[in-house]
């Protein structure tokens, strides 16, 4: 058993638990950063440390496209080759290649695809997905999947979702290297029947975890959080659960509320390149003329770095000036605030006060 159960929220699902890992425990709720290619953008792994952050999520399609995991795998590993030496999960590139790839073709043996990069023809199969991340040495596998677009028929979901469970297996019969996790991922598209029948076939496999996959692709919220809802109950507590790329402060809060465990984004990361920053009370747009003037940090309750150091009007200028600091800074600063908010829901779970923490946490946005 790798996933310990610490404390549960009165009320709700939400609880605290830990994940062991070969590079150390994982305390959750957690929030993964995404380092798609061996980096999370514009800061260093010393500072995602000081930030808060005990795992990275990177991926198996880029660094296999790019530089290649057999010269990541001669270098060390992963950890080593991006000094970072604490838990680390890879996405299985299944996604990348429905979303990436100028061309695709889902076949029984794998995914045909041709390189985003140069062009050039690929197969990822569900046992090169396998050895690709061990080479890499992540702590938390994927296993390969077949992505859903959304909306789709219900005759296309039940053939994606059928292929993906013959995959998952062939992921498990791969596996090689016992002290790496692997995690299966459930789909279903919309279909609640078909959601139900995936993870009743995912969980009579091995895995480590799992996760609910094909979802934050363009569906309602109200639908989001309904197959959160009837889905996550049917995974046994002994088992790590992972919302993949969730998302919003707010998606993290309700699905916590409904039991999740695990979460990634590039929301923090990116919208920070584009001038959108989180704060307590919303976000703000900070290439806005309103603040060009103004010398108020971005959240007189945040405590990073950049808070703590520099005006909105500094800020603003930046960005506008498309100079990099703008991208460290506002990077340091999302960051921070999504590493904070975990902390926060972690301790409201510990002390029995998350539901007081929710009300709070939407009382602020409705009062900026």
């Amino acid at each position: 058993m790798i996933f310990k159960e610490k404390f549960r929220c009165n009320k709700t699902r939400a609880r605290v638990g830990s994940i062991q890992t070969l590079h150390g425990p994982v305390e959750t709720p957690v929030f993964m950063p995404v380092g798609t290619q061996a980096t999370v953008k514009s800061i260093t792994p010393k500072e995602l440390y000081e930030l808060g952050s005990r795992i990275i999520l990177s991926n198996t399609y880029h660094l296999y496209l790019r530089p290649g995991h057999e010269i990541i795998k001669e270098q060390g590993g992963l950890h080593q080759f991006m000094n970072w030496h604490l838990p680390i999960l890879t996405d299985s590139g299944g996604f990348q290649v429905y979303s990436l790839a100028s061309f695709r073709k889902i076949e029984e043996e794998g995914a045909v695809f041709r390189s985003h990069i140069d062009g050039s023809l690929h197969k990822l199969t569900p046992e090169l997905a396998i050895e690709i991340q061990e080479a890499l040495g992540s702590d938390i596998m994927m296993s390969l999947d077949t992505c859903i677009p959304y909306p789709a028929s219900e005759k296309e979901a039940e053939n994606a979702t059928s292929l993906t469970t013959r995959w998952a297996q062939r992921c498990l019969d791969a596996k090689k290297r016992k002290e790496l996790l692997l995690f299966g991922i459930i789909q279903g598209g919309m279909y609640k029947s078909l959601r139900i029948r995936h993870t009743n076939e995912l969980l009579a496999l091995d895995f480590d975890g799992y996760a609910l996959g094909g979802l934050s692709v363009g569906e309602p919220k109200e639908l989001l959080f309904e197959i959160v809802d009837y889905t996550r109950p049917i995974i046994p507590p002994e088992f790590p659960c992972y919302v993949m790329g969730v998302g919003t402060p707010e998606d993290i809060i309700e699905c916590v509320s409904l039991g999740i465990d695990m979460f990634d984004c590039v929301m923090p990361t990116r919208n920070a390149r584009n001038g959108m920053l989180f704060t307590s009370f919303g976000h703000i747009v900070i290439k806005n003329s309103r603040y060009s003037k103004d010398n108020r940090p971005i959240d007189d309750e945040c405590e990073c770095y950049t808070c703590r150091n520099y005006s909105r009007a500094y800020l603003r200028h930046l960005f506008m000036a498309k100079e990099l600091l703008a991208y460290r800074l506002n990077t340091i600063h999302n960051l921070h605030f999504y590493q904070t908010l975990m902390g926060q829901i972690r301790h409201a779970i510990k002390n029995n006060e998350f539901i007081a923490f929710k009300k709070d946490f939407y009382r602020k946005r409705l009062n900026k």
